[in-house]
Order: structure tokens, then C-alpha cells, then sequence
């Protein structure tokens, strides 16, 4: 909701286009290559003078969404060591430094403001980087005030500790100390290197900058974009780039495949801009940088780190890998009815039946429809008799006018004083949303809030008998711009500068950011209201169903996967969503969130019958597999089209079911170890080859192997591949290394070889030059096939 990232991608070179000033212009013709360019001026409206009076340089450029204005090489900004460095032979050494036990796992430096000038005012000097050991994998590191709490995210990580000497990565300082470096030891590939002149840590704007190490970088979210790694060009905020969660995660497979991920946490309004540097700018306006990276060095190592730290993901209940259907807008129990009967008429396999908002009275949250919806908790019963699961959604906000002592969420909620509160601490903020008249918001960064909704909804499970709950609209949203009467004209309301969201207003379908929380201000605290909400949902429907229990949260943040899943939110019915939902399931499963899937044939506007089929085929095979979409559209699910229809949904659903023992195994170690569930190739591009060779009558046969980084652009007209080619004769196979350009082919081994069709039971077996012991190999009584175990590199 309040992340979005300015995506951008690999150096072209000279392809990139270069500066249309002056060649008398003496600050243009000394400016920068395009590719290194820093926004000097980030918000809109940069003009040359605005540009120059900052002391930045302006020269207009024909590369697509390049800055104009940027930080020259002399940038007068930044932050400079304080106190005595000692240069050692690896850079530096000295640190303010806290022992551990006898262990050194924590070393501080503080920095200094360089000069006078400010980009947006109020800047904070000195600034502490702190440096933690935390384990052999994992490091990290934070800028803070040193004489001012600031809000800092309340999400508990432990720190081990480990010996310096112990930890696969080495810090530094380089360039006359400028350089903030942080290496890994094994192949001293340099994983994080920041400029301490990048650097601003201001009251209400921090920024930092660092080069990566390869342009292969995944994650960053929750942000809509057309494929799974990141464009490094210069790429502007697009449109719905502002989703519904906060995801300051991203992993970068380095030129060797070694592979690792870093963490801003931090839950302030921001944004991301990639470069072709390659670099990443990270901008926030508010808390601290505290940075965590996670050394790998395999994608999936990366992600098991990630998630040893934020919270291993929960364990799902069986059921719920089952197939799910879901509408808002059934309207009535009858038409509910007749779709559960087609789908039964059809044999479509079918678990879960969701409950969108149109089965409650008015819209109010802990109701049901006494009218359209009559006799609905005898029909759960049914379902439940018939093996089948319920699961109810619940908004994040509460009417507040209802007669009073009619409406116990809301009377019980103001007795308890559970709201979110106007800027005065002590009203609520009122807003409008779903249910009739105003509502308020449950602060669920306060116990009392906890207690309330752990009430509310187990005395909700007597009335319908759910076995899950599915909480929505919770980044919260609100169809106002704040709460009434507006924001207030004051720098939390209207911060000097605002991200890349949405209309470029805080409070943007949702509340003032001078709203108070129990942590604090809602300018803080506001893409954390979903994660707040989705630890006491699991826990309260544990305890009401006694079983696993299922939470689908909307809002998501780091470490929210621990309780409960994510769909991808309001989609569409076209071609695109569908081919996009692929990537957003594979960013997830980065994230620590894997039990993820998207609406199936769209959630917005109406399906057709061709992209419908394609995407049950598809969505069969999402973690989470619900078709749902809203109101005022078609039917879309997978009985309402017809026989044929039916029959193609359930040959594929079958498929489905036939794997949910290997899909739980899956999610069993995401849970235990915190692998990933969906991946893309790259977590496997490293497991071993089998090599067959199949004779023709002479005894012969020959082959190639082509091999790259699988994704990049122009491996080949670059060379930057591998290639062999493999001839076996008279008893001889022979490995011609054609182009040895990719060195991730370096980790590759043959674990297997295997040749079909010998006449002759070998009696010896020597791979290069030298004897393989018989346990190494295999012959088939059959006459036709000898393996070869434990080979190497292909």
C-alpha cells in the first residue's frame, strides 16, 4: 500500500543514449555516464534552476526516464567518518565495539554530516552505522539517531551473535573510508557497496544507494511488473504499482550464481529505484535504515535465512489445498445453492466455500442476512456434514451509527477503547467505508484490540460455524481521502517528500497520517495495520474451530506469512493478470509467504469463456486455488460454462488433488526449513545432470549441451555461455568444451551417466585417465544400459 518501487536495469553502454546540453555547458560535458545517475530531485516539477540551487548537476538526456537532475561526483552531500580510522590491509578496523560473551559481534562508527546543505531540511548529524554479527549467513546493519528514539518496526529478530572470524562475509570500509562495503569471503564478491556521500538521514528523509553486484534482481513488493527479474533500465512508477503490502526484500544472483537477499526493514512510506549501474536507491521518510542480508549462498538458502529471521511459514491445514470457490455478489442463499449443486452435478472437485461481504446484514461486520441469506448457518452445518469448509470475510472497520446498545461490535469496542484515534490521541478517526452511516478502526497495535476481536469472533463462531476468516480491505482502506473533517496542513500530513504512491497523498483511501496508534503515528505505523490484524486472527480461530486454523489477509508485511496466506488482490479478467499472477506467486514465495495464489479467470470486469478455461488450467496448480470475482459481473465459476467445460476444469483439478501429498510435503518444509513452495528454475538451474547416451547400431552417438544464466538478454551474441559437445565411439566418450563463457556452469556436476544399447558387459571403466572402482557403476543384465554414478563438472 504504501511501497512502490521505481524500477530500473542492466548498463548498455553507449546503447543507453547520452546528455543533449551544451558542449559549452561545462557542468553537463563533465556530468556522469547516464547509467550512474542519482535523482537529485525525486519529486516532480525538476527544473535546472531547482536543480542547481541544490549544488546538483542538470543535463537533459535522450535515455528514456533518466534523471536530468543528479548528484555530481563532488556531491556536497553525504556523511564522512568520524574519530580515528585504523587502515589495515582489508581497508579499516576501527569500530566503538560491544562485546558478546567473549565475542565481538557488534561495531559501531559514527558519521558526520560532510556540509551545511540539505536536500529536505531538518537533517540529523552525527548518525550511527551499526554493524551486528548476528549469524555465519546473515549480517546486519543500521543507521540510526543516536540521541532521538525513532520508530523502529516491532518485529523481534534474534541475534546469535558470531565471531567475525567465524562469518562468511567480510565489512569495510574503503575509498578513504567513503566506501560502506560489505563482501562475501569465499569469492570476494562485493554484495553492498554504499557511498557515504549517497547517504541522507534527515527527520522526514533517508536515503541510501548501493551497487549490485549483477543485474539479476528478483523481489521488491508488493509492485505490479511484467516478468519475475527486474528491467535495470530507467523505468518510471507504473500504473497499480501500489498494491496492497510492504515488501523491502530482494535477492540478486550474482555473475557467479552464488546468490544473496537483503532486507530494509522499515515500514515508512517508500520506494525503490533501480538503475542501470547497476544500483538500487532506497528512499523512506520516516524510522531508521536497518538493513539485514543474508549471505545464501543458493537462491533457496537466501530464502531459508530470510525466513529463519521474519518467522517460518505457518503450517496449512490439508483442507485448504483443496480447491476453493468464492463470489462476492451471490446476492442470495439461493443462488449460493444452485452453484454448490452444479458444481457437485459436475463432479468438480471442490473444498472450500468463501463468504464475501454481500452474505452480511447491511455490511456489518460479526452478522449475517436474515433475509437473502436465511437459514445460513444450518446450510454451513450442511456443507460441513458433506466434508466440505467454510471460511467468512471480515473488514477492518466498524460502524459507529447504529442505535446504540444494537450493535455489539461497536458498543463493546467503544467501552474498551480499541479505535484509532484522530491526531488529539483521544477521539476516533472516523471514516467511510462499506457499512451504512460512519466508521471507526480497530487499532489491532493495541492489546485491548486484541482482546475485542478475539471476543467478537468467537462469539461470531456460535453463530456461523466458519473454519476460517478472511480479512480484507486492512491496509485499512477507507473511501475517503483521511478522515473527516481532512488532514490537518502540518509536515506529518504533507511530508516534504512523498514517495511514488498513490495520487502522491499519505492519505489516499485511508486515514490522516497524524492518526495515533497504540505504536505510535498512523504515518509510521500504517503498513503494519494488516500484520497487526493477521497474528490475533490465527490465534482467535485456533482457539474457536480447536484446528489449524486458515487466515487470508489482503495487507501484508514482513514476517506475515508466520500466520496466514495472501491472494493478490483485486485483479482483472485479461490475458495480462492472468500471465502476472505467475510472477506475484513466485515473489511470495521470496517474501515468506507461500501459501499465495490470485483470483482465478479475474476478479474485476467479465471473463470469457476461452481465458477462463486457460486460467483454471493455470490456477489449478496455485498453492492457494480460489475462483473468485465481484459484484455486477458474470458467473464465472467452473460448472456455469457448460459440460465440456466442466469436464476440461476437472481433469486438471484432478491432477491437482492427485499431487496434494507432494504439495503438502512442500509446505511441511516451508514450515520446517523455510523453503519455497512455487520457484522459479533457478532455486533447482544448480542440481546435477544425468547424461544418457543412446547407441545407434555402429555403438555411437553424439550430443551438446548448451547452458546460461537462463534469463538475461543477449548471453549469446555476448558469449556469455557454455557449450560442449559429447561423441562416444568405440567404447569412448569424449567432452569438447565448445565456449566456456558462463562460470555458473563451474558448479555443475553429472551425478549420473547412463548409456542404452552396449553389445558388451565393460570390464573396466576410467574416467579421465584414471580407474572408477566397480561400486561406481552399474550394468543391467539386460544387455542395454551401464550407468556411471558420481561424475563431475559436464
Amino acid at each position: 500500500m504504501r511501497f512502490s518501487a521505481a524500477l530500473t536495469a542492466p548498463s548498455l553502454g553507449p546503447a543507453l543514449g547520452g546528455c543533449l546540453g551544451s558542449s559549452q555547458d561545462g557542468r553537463c560535458a563533465g556530468a556522469l555516464g547516464v547509467e550512474g545517475r542519482i535523482d537529485c530531485h525525486p519529486q516532480p516539477g525538476a527544473s535546472q534552476e531547482a536543480c542547481e540551487a541544490r549544488g546538483c548537476a542538470w543535463c537533459p538526456t535522450d535515455v528514456a526516464n533518466a534523471p536530468w537532475c543528479f548528484f555530481p561526483e563532488d556531491s556536497p552531500y553525504g556523511y564522512s567518518l568520524g574519530g580515528n580510522t585504523e587502515k589495515t590491509a582489508k581497508g579499516w578496523r576501527q569500530w566503538a565495539v560491544v562485546v558478546g560473551g567473549s565475542a565481538c559481534f557488534c561495531r559501531r562508527v559514527m558519521l558526520n554530516k560532510r556540509q551545511a546543505l540539505s536536500l529536505f531540511g531538518n537533517d540529523i548529524s552525527p548518525v550511527v552505522l551499526e554493524v551486528e554479527f548476528q549469524t555465519r549467513d546473515r549480517l546486519r546493519f543500521r543507521l540510526y539517531d543516536p540521541n532521538r528514539q525513532r520508530f523502529e518496526v516491532p518485529l523481534k529478530i534474534d541475534s546469535p551473535g558470531v565471531a567475525a572470524d567465524e562469518a562468511s562475509y567480510d565489512v569495510e570500509f574503503t575509498g578513504d573510508s567513503s566506501h560502506f562495503r560489505i563482501k562475501r569471503k569465499s569469492t570476494g564478491t562485493v554484495l553492498w557497496d554504499s557511498p557515504l556521500v549517497d547517504l541522507f538521514f534527515s527527520n522526514q528523509y533517508l536515503q541510501i544507494t548501493t551497487t549490485v553486484p549483477s543485474t539479476s534482481v528478483y523481489g521488491f513488493g508488493e509492485h505490479e511488473h511484467p516478468s519475475f527479474k527486474h528491467s535495470m533500465d530507467f523505468v518510471a512508477p507504473t500504473s497499480f504499482a501500489n498494491l496492497y503490502g510492504v515488501h523491502p526484500f530482494y535477492m540478486c544472483v550474482e555473475a557467479d550464481s552464488n546468490a544473496h537477499g537483503v532486507l530494509l526493514l522499515n515500514s515508512n512510506a517508500q520506494d525503490v529505484s533501480l538503475s542501470p549501474n547497476p544500483s538500487l536507491t532506497f528512499r523512506t521518510i520516516g524510522g531508521i535504515l536497518d538493513f539485514y542480508v543474508f549471505l545464501g549462498p543458493t537462491p533457496e538458502n537466501v530464502i531459508q535465512q530470510y525466513t529463519e529471521a521474519i518467522g517460518r511459514p505457518h503450517m496449512p491445514a490439508y483442507w485448504s489445498l483443496g480447491f476453493h470457490l468464492s463470489r462476492w455478489g451471490y446476492g442470495s442463499i439461493d443462488v449460493l445453492k444452485k452453484t454448490v449443486d452444479r458444481m457437485h452435478y459436475y463432479d468438480i472437485p471442490y473444498d472450500v466455500q468463501h463468504f464475501d461481504i454481500d452474505y452480511m446484514e447491511r455490511r456489518l461486520d460479526f452478522t449475517y442476512d436474515k433475509v437473502n441469506y436465511a437459514g445460513l448457518p444450518e446450510f454451513l452445518q450442511q456443507l460441513k456434514k458433506e466434508g466440505m469448509h467454510n471460511v467468512v470475510i471480515l473488514d477492518p472497520f466498524i460502524t459507529k451509527d447504529e442505535e446504540p446498545g444494537t450493535y455489539r461490535p461497536y458498543d463493546l469496542g467503544e467501552e474498551m477503547g480499541v479505535w484509532v484515534n484522530n491526531s488529539d490521541g483521544v477521539t476516533p478517526a472516523v471514516g467511510k467505508v462499506w457499512p451504512p452511516g460512519d466508521s471507526v478502526f480497530p487499532d489491532y497495535t493495541n492489546p485491548r484490540t486484541v482482546e475485542w476481536w478475539t471476543q467478537m469472533c468467537l462469539e461470531f463462531k456460535d453463530v456461523l460455524d466458519y473454519d476460517g476468516i478472511w480479512i480484507d480491505m486492512n491496509e485499512p482502506s477507507n473511501f475517503l481521502r483521511g478522515q473527516y473533517p481532512g488532514c490537518a496542513v502540518n509536515d506529518i500530513n504533507n511530508p516534504p517528500y512523498i514517495p511514488s504512491i498513490s495520487d502522491r497523498s499519505l492519505a489516499q483511501k485511508t486515514l490522516c497520517p497524524d492518526s495515533k496508534t497504540y505504536l505510535g503515528e498512523h504515518y509510521n505505523t500504517h503498513s503494519l495495520f494488516g500484520w497487526s490484524q493477521t497474528a490475533p486472527t490465527f490465534h482467535v480461530v485456533q482457539q474457536a474451530t480447536g484446528k489449524r486454523a486458515f487466515v487470508l489477509s489482503r495487507s501484508t508485511f514482513v514476517g506475515s506469512g508466520k500466520h496466514g496466506g495472501h491472494w493478490l488482490g483485486d485483479n482483472f479478467s485479461q490475458w495480462k493478470d492472468m500471465h502476472q499472477s505467475i510472477i506475484g506467486i513466485l515473489e511470495f514465495n521470496l517474501f515468506g509467504i507461500p501459501y499465495i495464489g490470485a483470483d482465478i479467470c479475474g476478479f474485476n470486469y467479465n471473463t470469457t469463456y476461452e481465458l477462463c478455461l486457460r486460467w483454471m488450467q493455470l490456477g489449478s496448480f496455485y498453492p492457494f486455488s480460489r475462483n473468485h470475482n465481484a459484484e455486477g459481473n458474470s458467473e464465472q465459476d467452473p460448472a456455469v460454462f457448460g459440460e465440456e467445460f466442466a469436464k476440461i476444469s476437472r481433469a486438471t483439478l484432478q491432477i491437482r488433488y492427485s499431487l496434494l501429498p507432494y504439495l503438502y510435503t512442500l509446505f511441511f518444509e516451508s514450515h520446517v526449513h523455510g523453503n519455497t513452495v512455487v520457484r522459479s528454475l533457478m532455486h533447482d538451474r544448480l542440481n546435477p545432470f544425468g547424461l544418457i547416451i543412446a547407441l545407434d547400431e555402429q555403438g555411437e552417438a553424439s550430443g551438446s549441451l548448451f547452458w546460461d544464466d537462463g534469463d538475461s538478454i543477449d548471453t549469446i551474441e555476448q558469449e556469455n555461455y557454455f557449450l560442449a559437445k559429447y561423441t562416444y565411439s568405440k567404447g569412448n566418450l569424449k567432452t569438447e568444451i565448445l565456449k566456456n563463457g558462463y562460470r555458473g556452469a563451474d558448479v555443475l556436476k553429472y551425478n549420473k551417466i547412463t548409456i542404452l544399447g552396449l553389445k558388451l558387459r565393460p570390464h573396466a571403466v576410467a574416467l579421465n585417465g584414471r580407474a572408477v572402482h566397480g561400486d561406481a557403476f552399474s550394468y543391467e543384465l539386460s544387455g542395454v544400459r551401464a550407468a556411471l554414478s558420481n561424475c563431475e563438472k559436464p
